[in-house]
């Protein structure tokens, strides 16, 4: 008897047990940690204009910041609520799976092999390759090399040294002379000095010189080579996930467009339409 009493008692205290474990409270969510700590910690650099890099008066600026106090002001109505931490590009991943940042924001690529590890937020800039024209050549566009090369002129375009190098300068115009340089900032001084007349940069650059210099750099019109810029997540955490794809969502397409909109525009030098009216901005 006292057995049976006793083995009545030890079932009833497993399926206690067990009741706890499925229906105890989940882990509080990074939103709510957001939210109780008072401000956000993004992982971001600082060398890159202008997507984040110190500015004259020592602060962190560029489009990915401004992305980031957007994502403040969804939080706390306060762009300022922000806390940077600087960081390389190979410390991306790392310092978001140990909780050393609440997000990676800094112009991180959307690939499927990274999403195998973070989870990102819907895209929040599309970028390509692009040419970029020194505004004292020749040429002031496209068009007007493409019909260059059609009449029997030699153009020379810079492009990065690597082995997709030829392959890059061609789609970005056929029949060009690919010449090669090691760095990114040798292929600005051969468009400077005319040993090219164009050359293979991202065109999140081009916009940003062509606004800022206008008397010194242009944008030839080609863009190629897309590829999506995402907010980075732990992919553990889907109502923190929700709710940073609601900022961001709303911040290009809804109420809070002009937060978008005005750091697109300081940011690549182009004014974007208002979203219209009816059928959702994103399905159009």
């Amino acid at each position: 008897m006292l057995r049976k009493i006793a083995f009545s008692l030890l079932v009833v205290l497993l399926v206690g047990i067990f009741t706890i474990s499925v229906f105890a409270a989940p882990e509080k969510s990074k939103l709510q940690t957001v939210l109780d700590r008072g401000y956000l910690i993004v992982g971001t650099g600082s060398v890159n204009v202008p997507w984040h890099f110190m500015d004259e008066k020592g602060e962190l600026n560029g489009f990915d910041i401004d992305i980031a106090r957007i994502l403040a002001v969804g939080l706390f109505d306060d762009p300022t609520k922000v806390k940077f931490v600087e960081q390389a590009a190979d410390a991306r991943i790392a310092n978001l799976l140990t909780d050393k940042v609440d997000i990676v924001i800094q112009f991180m690529t959307i690939t499927p092999l990274r999403s195998q590890q973070v989870a990102f937020s819907i895209p929040y800039y599309t970028e390509g390759v692009g040419l970029i024209l020194p505004a004292s050549g020749k040429y002031k566009n496209h068009e007007e090399m493409v019909a260059a090369i059609k009449s029997g002129e030699t153009i020379r375009v810079a492009a990065r040294q690597d082995v997709y190098a030829e392959q890059m300068a061609q789609e970005a115009l056929e029949g060009s002379v690919c010449e090669q340089y090691e760095t990114h900032g040798l292929l600005y001084q051969a468009i400077n000095s005319h040993r090219a007349e164009a050359a293979c940069v991202d065109l999140s650059s081009i916009l940003w010189l062509a606004s800022s210099e206008p008397d010194k750099y242009l944008d030839s019109g080609r863009a190629f080579y897309p590829q999506l810029y995402g907010a980075a997540m732990r992919p553990d955490d889907q109502i923190w996930i929700n709710f940073v794809n609601s900022v961001l969502l709303d911040a290009m397409t809804g109420r809070s467009f002009r937060l978008y909109n005005d750091a697109f525009a300081k940011w690549f030098g182009v004014k974007l339409p208002e979203p219209k009216i009816g059928k959702p901005e994103m399905y159009r």
